[in-house]
């Protein structure tokens, strides 16, 4: 669409008497883009409100009549923006923030009659370009104050009381924080009571994580604490896209689709690929959240960057070194299993490997096999069916990832073999781990940390074997190791481990 600017107003062409025509032109030469103030009185769409909202949407998406469009932008209640920002030669994304040159593409487009410039790194989620309008709502948005909405019986541990007191002053404060918790310190629970001061505030509540699977993990749990507060789930396929709730459970991905929308927003393992790596999922991050919304991130392998920046107050943070159920954590152990590749290669297991996997069928307990790509797990577990035909493999790309990870969990499957996918948001509660190929770079001693944090999860069972079997250490593997004991000193040092 293009506009005639007119007293500082955005006229759209269709509305533009026809002498004026001429003068009509894209967003893209608009030097200023004037938004009228709040006109209070103004009797708003509701549908309009609904579907425009916490997002920034393709004006040209939009089915509504273009008069009650301009109608609601006279009046202060929706805003445009330029999909494409261009200054000094440099083009800048307003939806994804790409600003890198070979990422973006030329037309000669119809719709302006000009050489246009479009974002090919976000094109996925329908094409922006210079001439491209961006229009977000700008009025009220429906909150509901929820009184009582934690109904949440269970106890934490000195730990998490003083992390959840922490989490509830940022969102009082709107403040950002770093909860550093080992793995399995029960960071969900710890976040119960901030939101519930949000929620009892009034406010929206976000829980981004990279995986789906952790979405599905949480979103069951969210429910259970807060029985009376919708809570969506979205990611990939989800039939909650779209929407806003007071507690939104999402993939960092999924966040593309918003603006501004959220009150509270919390990153659940900020430290995970792809968004740890990924400008523009944390660019997605900054812009679904409102200007003055805090950020708490969650996180049991913060960088060494942000180590440094706790350690010199340069960031706030807490620390949870110790479980939930108060035992240290497990630490791994190395095993030299020779020359794995070409074993597999001969279709053969490594014999330390083999025997520890066997010796787990033979006592009845589950195990998880971490193994670093996808060519071994499908050797392996077919070298592994012939000891057992219900040990399976799961991989990202696996279209029964769900069902399979259900089927562990509920015992059906003994062995699991699993590329990194499964190192994070996932609990059993009673299973050991190993890992084979360790020395393998895609295991890093994050990855590494995180893979040994699936054992001893649970009260009841809260000990267990991690196994790296290597063919030949590495600094990951140390400094894994290293990581996993400084946590239990500092656990030992506060007084949050039991005793004896």
């Amino acid at each position: 669409m293009r506009f005639l600017s007119k007293q500082g107003l955005l006229i759209p062409e269709p509305l533009v008497q026809p002498l004026n025509h001429e003068r009509a032109r894209s967003i893209r030469h608009a030097t200023a883009i004037h938004t009228p103030t709040l006109n209070t009185s103004f009797n708003y769409s509701k549908e309009l409100q609904q579907l425009l909202a916490g997002k920034q949407t393709l004006l040209c998406a939009i089915t509504h009549p273009v008069e009650q469009i301009y109608e609601h932008y006279k009046n202060g209640y929706v805003s445009y923006t330029k999909g494409i920002a261009e200054q000094r030669g440099l083009s800048t994304c307003a939806r994804c923030g790409n600003n890198d040159k070979h990422l973006f593409g030329e037309f000669d487009c119809a719709r302006c009659q000009e050489s246009c410039t479009y974002c090919r790194k976000c094109i996925q989620l329908g094409r922006i370009s210079t001439c491209t309008a961006l229009i977000h709502w700008l009025g009220p948005i429906n909150t509901s104050v929820i009184k009582n909405p934690l109904q949440w019986t269970g106890t934490l541990s000195k730990g998490q009381q003083v992390a959840s007191q922490r989490v509830v002053q940022a969102v009082t404060n709107n403040k950002d924080l770093l909860v550093w918790a080992v793995c399995g310190a029960g960071k969900t629970e710890v976040l119960f009571h901030g939101i519930e001061a949000a929620l009892r505030a009034g406010k929206s509540v976000c829980i981004a994580t990279p995986r789906t699977d952790v979405v599905l993990e949480l979103a069951p749990r969210m429910r259970s604490a807060f029985p009376q507060v919708e809570v969506i789930a979205l990611y990939g396929g989800s039939e909650d896209r779209g929407k806003i709730a007071p507690i939104t459970i999402t993939t960092t991905h999924q966040l593309h689709r918003y603006y501004q929308a959220f009150d509270i927003v919390i990153i659940d393992e900020v430290d995970a690929f792809p968004y740890s790596i990924d400008p523009m999922l944390q660019y997605a991050v900054l812009q679904a959240k409102k200007l003055t919304s805090p950020t708490i991130y969650l996180t049991a392998t913060p960088s060494k960057k942000w180590q440094r920046e706790i350690a010199s107050n340069r960031r706030d943070a807490v620390t949870i070194p110790a479980r939930y159920h108060g035992f240290s954590l497990p630490l791994p152990t190395f095993q030299s299993c020779g020359d794995w590749r070409k074993l597999l290669q001969k279709k053969r297991l490594p014999k330390p490997v083999l025997a520890w996997l066997l010796n787990h069928l033979t006592e009845n307990k589950q195990a998880l096999l971490f193994v670093p790509h996808i060519e071994a797990l499908s050797t392996v577990v077919e070298l592994l069916k012939r000891h057992h035909s219900k040990i399976e493999g799961v991989h990202a790309n696996d279209v029964t990832r769900k069902e399979k990870v259900s089927a562990f969990r509920d015992g059906s499957i003994p062995i699991l073999i699993t590329t990194t996918i499964l190192e994070r948001g996932i609990t059993i509660p009673n299973i050991n781990v190993a890992v084979l190929g360790a020395e393998d770079r895609i295991f890093t001693e994050s990855a590494l940390v995180q893979i040994a944090g699936r054992v001893g999860r649970s009260a009841k069972h809260p000990t267990g074997e991690i196994r790296l079997f290597h063919f030949g250490k590495t600094k990951a593997m140390l400094h894994a190791k290293r990581h996993i004991a400084y946590m239990n000193a500092e656990g030992e040092r506060m007084g949050l481990l039991h005793r004896g």
